[in-house]
């Protein structure tokens, strides 16, 4: 479990004790209920990590909205849009083993997440982390719960794929940010859990291992 699930859980326990003995179980209730919400909402589950060299995993539970391709300073990107509900897990993820190569907080609205401009308006984080010849960026987006985003990682520190990253208090919204050339395995409407479900393959990994295996068969060892 997250850290914050006791900041907020233990406390609404206490009080549902003092109420329960000042007032009576009925009135206890209501903050037993929440609580136990709180616990369950910072769970932190054990998730198994894709071991293929050139997978792409999801840096957060949720639904895929959206997939399209946009510009990024002139550069044409696939944007896959996550939307966290406040059922899902909220723990996020690095999307794939490489370095911390920029870390960049962004204040901004808080509109549903829903909606297609929190992607641009909102108060959000946006992580770029190259690995091994492509570059993966992501953005953890508040939404119109959310208003705390966490990212315990700095530039330069090194990120192993599915390793925890942060978190998004809340209901919010993850973007992924793919080269032009990976190879997307999820469609909207599919439901993703961060670390272990496959959003792309790269096609640059993809390609040196199609060569790599060339060179051994040709005899260039």
């Amino acid at each position: 479990m997250v850290p914050d699930g006791y900041y907020y859980g233990v406390p609404l326990m206490l009080a549902g004790i003092l109420l329960g003995w000042v007032a009576g179980p009925f009135w206890a209730a209501p903050a037993f209920i929440l609580a136990t919400f709180f616990l369950w909402f910072f769970r932190d589950p054990e998730r198994i990590v894709p071991s293929a060299d050139a997978a792409i995993v999801s840096p957060a539970d949720g639904k895929v909205t959206d997939i399209s391709q946009i510009l990024v300073n002139g550069s044409e990107r696939t944007r896959v849009s996550i939307f966290l509900s406040v059922f899902d897990v909220h723990v996020n993820r690095s999307p794939i083993t490489g370095i911390v190569r920029d870390v960049r907080y962004q204040k901004g609205k808080f509109i549903n997440a829903m909606n297609a401009h929190s992607a641009g308006e909102n108060e959000q984080n946006v992580v770029t982390v190259e690995g091994e010849g492509h570059t993966v960026v992501f953005k953890q987006i508040a939404g119109l719960l959310a208003r705390r985003i966490v990212f315990n990682k700095k530039v330069g520190d090194t990120v192993q794929r599915g390793e925890r990253v942060g978190l998004i208090k809340f209901g919010s919204r993850v973007d992924v940010l793919l080269e032009s050339g990976a190879a997307v395995q999820v469609k909207v409407g599919d439901h993703v859990r961060g670390a272990s479900s496959i959003l792309a393959l790269a096609e640059l990994k993809r390609d040196l291992a199609g060569a790599s295996s060339g060179r051994a068969k040709g005899g260039a060892r």
